[in-house]
């Protein structure tokens, strides 16, 4: 009989198993009953709020609990160091004073061109680049 067993494929001894089996156990049932909570108008940031957490409390008084505890400042602030906590796009604009040190203010901001003659002073005194690709002969 030993032998048998020992041979007895995984799936049949899974199904006398199955069948060996009475009944399911019956899940723990809560028999606590809701607790007695404050009312949701005296509820400070400082109320403890773990009695709206438990199964038997109403789903939309835990809501307006909720809200009530959210409506803080303390959690309306987004914390500075989460990167997509900010909008970049309203920052403040660059100084005048560092704007007037920017070469490209000059002409594209302010509107003050250089004098052709400064230009071309200017371009004289560069040095000519040797195109790549070309050696000197």
């Amino acid at each position: 009989m030993a032998e048998e067993k020992k041979e007895e494929a995984f799936l049949d001894r899974w199904s006398r198993l199955k069948k060996e089996q009475k009944e399911p156990p019956a899940p723990v049932k809560d028999e606590t009953a809701a607790p007695t909570l404050p009312p949701v108008e005296k509820l400070t940031p400082e109320s403890d709020f773990t009695g709206f957490m438990h199964p038997k409390v109403d789903d939309t008084l835990r809501r307006v609990a909720l809200q009530k505890l959210f409506s803080d400042p303390h959690f309306n602030i987004p914390d500075p160091f989460e990167p997509y906590s900010r909008d970049f796009n309203v920052e403040d604009p660059i100084p005048p004073e560092l704007l007037a040190t920017l070469k490209q203010a000059e002409q594209l901001v302010f509107g003050e061109k250089q004098p052709k003659e400064e230009v071309a002073s200017q371009e004289k005194e560069k040095p000519q680049a040797d195109e790549p690709g070309k050696q000197d002969a």
